[in-house]
C-alpha cells in the first residue's frame, strides 16, 4: 500500500452534519456490517470441505449461522434496498432494480424527514458514528456515479453516512476499485481490460480489498480513541466478478480437489438464464455452454481463491476489532447479498429464482447474546436484518419514515425461539418464489394479474438444485404455496434492470 494513499482516505469525505438533540437510553452495541459481494455460503462453516475460509469460521464459532438466508432479490442493488431499508419488493416493487437508489421513483427523499429511511441514517441519528468503506448499498463507494464515472457523486442513502472513505488507490474511483485488476486497471478504463480472472498480485494491498482493510482497521481505532458508538459498514467486492486475487490465493488450491457442479442439469422450467455477465467476460477456457469440466473446475477454483482472499481481510479487521476491545460490544455482522450459481443447473451467475442465487451467507455475533458456535435453519429473509439490529442495539432514535416489513430475528440468536417465519418470499422481475422448510415454489404473475403461469414446484430435502417439477404431480401442496405469494408489484422496466 502507498502510504500517501493511506493518507488520503484516512481523511475521507465529510457529508452533511449530524442532527443534534437526540435523546433516549443508552445505544446498547457498536455494528460492524461486513457485507460481502456474491459471496454464497461457500464456508467451511456451512460444510463446504474445499473452502479455504478460516476467519469466517472462527466468527462462527463465536455467533450464529444461518443456513437458510434469503435474499429478496438475486440482484445486487435491489437486495441491499430491501436489507438498508428493510422493506420488501412487495411495499417498494423494486423486483430487479440495480439503481433503486438512485434519481427515480425509489430513491430516497434527499430532505431529512420526521422518520429515518435507512438502517444507518436511524444509527447516525441515534449518535452513532457511521462509515461506509466499499459497497454497502449498490455503488463500489456509497456515491451516485455510472459505470463511466459520470454522475453528481452525492450519497447514495442521503444523511446516512459521516464520511465515506473508500480508498481508491491507482483505480482512481469507484468503479474502477470495484472491477479492479492489478496496477490501476479495470473493467471501464476503457482499455480493453476484462479478463475472467486474474491472479498476479504479490501483496493484499495490490487490490482494492486488502486496502479497505487497512482503511476499516484505520477507523476501529479511531472510534477507540472517540469512545463514541459506532456503525462500520464494510463492504468487500471479492468474490464478485472478475475474479481477481492475489497469487497465493490461487496456488492455494494447487492439486486440491475441485468438484464439479453436483446437479449440471439445466431445468426445463423458463426461469433458467445464459449467464451473460460472466460470458461477457474473455475466459481463459473455449466459451462454451455448457462449460467443459476442466473449465468448470477452473472456474470454481477462481471462485474459491477469491473467497479466500476476502476472508483473510475479514480476518484483520475482526483481529483489530479485538485488540481495540471493542469486541465485547459490538454486534459483528457478515452477510452475502445474494448466491451464485457455480454452474448448477448450467447457470453461472445470480439473476435467477433458484436456490443458489436467492440462497446466501449470513453469520451473526451478538456478544452476550444467547449461546454460540450454533447453526440455525431458521428462514431469514435480508429484509429482516434491520428490525433485528434495532431490538439488538435499541438505538435511541426508532422512528422509521415507512413501516418496516422484516420481521426481528433477535428470538432466534438468543435461543428462544427456532423460527420467525413459514417461508421466506423472494422476487426476479415479474417472477415469484416462496421457500418452506422443505420445497420452493416459483410463479409468474399473468399480465392481467390474476393468477399464475409457469408454475414450478421442487422439492429441496434430498438436493437444493432439483429440477423435477413437482407443479402437476402435487397440486395440493402447488395450490397451499400459491396462496402465500402476495399481489405482484410493478415489475422494474428493462432500461432500468441491471447492466453485466
Amino acid at each position: 500500500m502507498k502510504l500517501a494513499l493511506i493518507s488520503l482516505a484516512l481523511l475521507g469525505t465529510a457529508l452533511s452534519p449530524r442532527p443534534a438533540g437526540v435523546r433516549g437510553e443508552t445505544n446498547r452495541y457498536n455494528v460492524l456490517f461486513i457485507a460481502i459481494d456474491d459471496l454464497r455460503p461457500e464456508l467451511g462453516c456451512y460444510g463446504v470441505k474445499e473452502a479455504q475460509s478460516p476467519n469466517l469460521d472462527r466468527l462462527a464459532q463465536s455467533g450464529m449461522v444461518f443456513s437458510r438466508q434469503y435474499a429478496v432479490v438475486p440482484t445486487c442493488g435491489a437486495s441491499r434496498y430491501a436489507l438498508l431499508t428493510g422493506r420488501s419488493p412487495r411495499s417498494t416493487g423494486v423486483t430487479a432494480n440495480n439503481e433503486a437508489f438512485y434519481p427515480g421513483k425509489t430513491a430516497l427523499d434527499t430532505q431529512l424527514l420526521p422518520g429515518a429511511q435507512s438502517l444507518p441514517e436511524l444509527f447516525r441519528r441515534s449518535g452513532y458514528q457511521t462509515v461506509d468503506i466499499g459497497k454497502i448499498s449498490h455503488t463500489a463507494d456509497g456515491r451516485v456515479y455510472g459505470y463511466n464515472g459520470a454522475g453528481d457523486g452525492r450519497p447514495e442513502l442521503p444523511h446516512a453516512w459521516d464520511v465515506l472513505p473508500t480508498p481508491f488507490g491507482t483505480w482512481q474511483r469507484g468503479w474502477g476499485v470495484f472491477f479492479a485488476y492489478e496496477g490501476g486497471k479495470h473493467r471501464e478504463d476503457g482499455q480493453g481490460h476484462n479478463a475472467l480472472m486474474e491472479f498476479t498480485a504479490k501483496s493484499d494491498d495490490d487490490l482494492p480489498d486488502g486496502q479497505m482493510a487497512h482503511e476499516a482497521i484505520a477507523q476501529l481505532k479511531g472510534f477507540k480513541q472517540s469512545g463514541k458508538p459506532f456503525f462500520l459498514g464494510l463492504g468487500f467486492f471479492k468474490p464478485h466478478l472478475p475474479f481477481v486475487a492475489p497469487k497465493q490465493d490461487w496456488d492455494a488450491f494447487e492439486g486440491k480437489p475441485i468438484p464439479l457442479p453436483p446437479s449440471p442439469l439445466k431445468p426445463a422450467a423458463p426461469y433458467w438464464h445464459a449467464s451473460a455477465e460472466f460470458y461477457k467476460y474473455a475466459l481463459p477456457f473455449p466459451k462454451k455452454q455448457p462449460l467443459d469440466d476442466d473449465a468448470a473446475r477452473t472456474a470454481r477454483r477462481a471462485y474459491l481463491a477469491c473467497v479466500r482472499y476476502t476472508d483473510r481481510q475479514v480476518g484483520k479487521v475482526l483481529d483489530a476489532l479485538k485488540s481495540e476491545g471493542l469486541d465485547k460490544n459490538t454486534i459483528v455482522v457478515v452477510w452475502g447479498d445474494h448466491g451464485w450459481h457455480l454452474g448448477e443447473q448450467q447457470i453461472w451467475g445470480k439473476h435467477s429464482p433458484f436456490e443458489r442465487a436467492v440462497r446466501s451467507t449470513l453469520i451473526v455475533r451478538a456478544p452476550g447474546v444467547g449461546p454460540t458456535g450454533k447453526a440455525s435453519d431458521a428462514l431469514i429473509e435480508n429484509d429482516d436484518l434491520y428490525p433485528t439490529l434495532v431490538e439488538l442495539c435499541q438505538p435511541r432514535f426508532t422512528k422509521t419514515h415507512y413501516p418496516l416489513d422484516g420481521k426481528s430475528f433477535a428470538p432466534v440468536l438468543a435461543g428462544q425461539q427456532r423460527t420467525v417465519r413459514d417461508s421466506a418470499l423472494s422476487y426476479w422481475q415479474d417472477t415469484i418464489t416462496v421457500r418452506t422448510a422443505t420445497h420452493r415454489l416459483i410463479a409468474r404473475r399473468t399480465k392481467d394479474g390474476k393468477g399464475f403461469t409457469d408454475i414450478a414446484l421442487y422439492d429441496l430435502t434430498k438436493d437444493l438444485d432439483s429440477t423435477e417439477n413437482l407443479a402437476d404431480t402435487n397440486p395440493t401442496l402447488r395450490d397451499a404455496l400459491l396462496k402465500m405469494l402476495p399481489v405482484a408489484p410493478k415489475p422494474t422496466p428493462l432500461s432500468a434492470r441491471e447492466k453485466p
